[in-house]
């Protein structure tokens, strides 16, 4: 018979396997996506991610009171418009839907931190995240024309009452663009958290859903990354490193746990976030209702491992039921 190893006699304690687990998780991990839509007393259920629903401003009272009460520090908003148009200008506008759900946010829960999407999909006719051109028959977005409305949106946001903007486009030079309109606006001080590694990923397909913002043609792999690339994934986040990114993030995450890995080992000052996306969610949610897996279990082992990769906070759809597990 072997000699029992030391490991095995520390697992063999719950209170000491506890006390020495290397990655845990706690509420204060987690940043909550909500979407938000014109209209009034309607809560929406999204279909492919259960517990999940489109609000109208109007029940985000309700639903902030109960996520700060979970201990989740910080919401990101995602806003569905009345109407839509080839620039996105709701996007762009004072009164617009995202600023009316900051300003509702902080009237209800003024301790929670509001981070809003900078991005124009959910805004625009046609899908995409910022103006579209075509050239010689081929439509595609027009990168430095985009930047101008992202800096405008952020501003929008920031006056509404923003804690954080965090663009989302993956156009070359969104985050020194934005920057210097904020700075210009007299926003110094907010802080801009990037999508700096954002993947072309079947992964968001609940997503577009819940933001009725599916590209009318084509696609975003001309601004979003090849699955296939982690150098590349360096080169883009040096780019927004240079340019003033307060925070940086990886979009997925749970199949780019190495790239958060690298991108944490080579800017281990800078705050990480990573995107537990909406397929990721609707997987785990698809294979509990089948009985195929345990949720909490699962769910939990996979916020442990993005977090174990690197991830100082991460966006989920789980973040209310995680709080309740882990409080049970």
């Amino acid at each position: 018979m072997f000699p029992t190893t030391r490991l095995r006699r520390l697992r063999q304690h719950p209170q000491l396997r506890d006390m020495l687990r290397e990655t845990t998780l706690s509420p204060r991990d987690f940043i909550l996506p909500l979407f938000v839509r014109f209209g009034r007393g309607e809560r929406i259920p999204i279909s492919s991610m259960p517990g999940h629903a489109q609000l109208t401003v109007d029940h985000l009272a309700d639903e902030v009171r109960e996520i700060a009460s979970l201990g989740i520090p910080a919401v990101i908003l995602f806003g569905i418009p009345e109407h839509k148009d080839a620039v996105g200008s709701d996007a762009c506008s004072d009164s617009g839907i995202i600023p009316q759900a900051i300003q509702a946010i902080k009237e209800a829960t003024p301790e929670l931190l509001v981070i809003t999407d900078v991005c124009f999909c959910e805004f625009t006719d046609h899908g995409h995240c910022g103006i579209v051109v075509e050239t010689g028959g081929h439509a595609d977005v027009d990168n430095d024309a985009t930047l101008e409305i992202l800096g405008r949106q952020a501003v929008a946001h920031a006056r509404a009452g923003a804690d954080m903007v965090a663009p989302s486009g993956m156009m070359d030079g969104m985050v020194r663009a934005i920057r210097t309109r904020l700075d210009e606006a007299g926003f110094a001080q907010l802080p801009v958290m990037s999508y700096a590694a954002k993947y072309a990923s079947a992964f968001y397909g609940p997503f577009r859903e819940a933001a009725e913002s599916a590209p009318q043609f084509g696609d975003r792999r001309t601004y979003q990354m090849d699955p296939a690339n982690a150098r590349e994934a360096m080169r883009e986040v040096q780019l927004d490193v240079a340019e003033g990114a307060d925070l940086l993030m990886v979009k997925p995450a749970l199949s780019y746990l190495d790239v958060i890995e690298r991108v944490k080992s080579a800017y281990p000052e800078l705050p990480l976030a990573a995107y537990n996306v909406s397929g990721e969610f609707a997987m785990v949610k698809a294979a509990a209702a089948n009985g195929w897996l345990d949720e909490r279990r699962t769910s939990l082992e996979v916020l442990t491992s993005i977090k174990r990769a690197g991830a100082d906070v991460i966006l989920t759809y789980h973040a209310k039921d995680a709080c309740r597990w882990l409080e049970g």
